[in-house]
């Protein structure tokens, strides 16, 4: 109930690798940092050019097949979500170019960007990053480094996440905290959710799943939401959190940390 596969579809899966040979859903949290590290390395690290030790961007830049492009392209739109944004380079159009707005920073260049992403003015990404194809990052954003991103996602206005996973599909795309969490295929947080990750007292997390108590001993734990978990607007999931499939939280509510089953829904 509680192994990676009861909780994600992993037939298919950008990141199902991340999971190999964890038992516990959450031992995961630990491998993020270096798993982020491998990937950004396997798929090719930001140009310098890009990162100038943090400076803000002074112009809107174009990433396509590997070649930074600041002049001679022209946006035409589109949602890259839905891998429909395109962009004109000289005379032909793409849907497979990255996107990066005049205003977005990079603290260095530990980050992978995926074709068909987009990074808006006034996000700020510090390494090790890893942003999926057709993944919105929008303006505001922060991303503290140990963060992997999916496919088709949507890290939203002024969300911050710190090594945290967001799988293929997954959104917080408004005002959310992600702190040592797991986010679930098509997972939705609704504005303003908050993944705390850290107790006042330093103790250990108990976790009870039908007749099984875990104890961990972790300093940090976030929540692990399994695949199309919806939380609504508001709402605070308490630390070492493990929601299954398909659960829902209602608007304004404090979700009590522990294992909630399948389709369970929070009022």
């Amino acid at each position: 109930m509680i192994a990676p596969k009861d909780l994600f579809e992993l037939d298919g899966l950008s990141h199902r690798s991340l999971f190999q040979g964890v038992d516990l859903v959450w031992d995961a949290l630990d491998h993020i940092k270096e798993y982020t590290i491998r990937c950004v390395e396997e798929a090719g690290s930001l140009p310098e050019a890009l990162t100038r030790n943090g400076v803000v961007l002074a112009d809107t830049v174009v990433i396509h097949e590997g070649v930074v492009h600041d002049s001679g392209f022209e946006l035409l739109g589109g949602d890259p979500t839905k891998f429909t944004m395109k962009v004109r380079l000289g005379d032909k159009e793409v849907t497979d170019a990255a996107v990066v707005y005049q205003g977005a920073t990079f603290m260095d260049n530990r980050v992978h960007l995926a074709p068909g992403c987009k990074v808006e003015p006034g996000a700020l990404l510090k390494g090790p990053s890893f942003i999926g194809p057709g993944t919105e990052v929008r303006q505001g954003a922060y991303l503290r480094g140990g963060c992997l991103v999916g496919s088709s996602c949507v890290v939203g206005h002024t969300t911050e996440i710190k090594n945290s996973v967001m799988l293929d599909g997954a959104k917080a795309g408004h005002f959310a905290y992600l702190g040592d969490s797991i986010l679930g295929r098509e997972v939705n947080l609704g504005a303003g959710t908050k993944l705390a990750n850290l107790k006042i007292l330093e103790k250990p997390y108990r976790i009870t799943v039908g007749d099984e108590l875990y104890v961990i001993k972790r300093r940090k734990f976030g929540a692990i939401l399994g695949d199309k978990v919806e939380t609504g607007c508001n709402t605070v999931t308490n630390p070492g959190t493990v929601m299954g499939k398909r659960s829902m939280v209602s608007p304004c509510s404090s979700v009590k940390g522990g294992y909630h089953k399948p389709r369970t829904i929070i009022r």
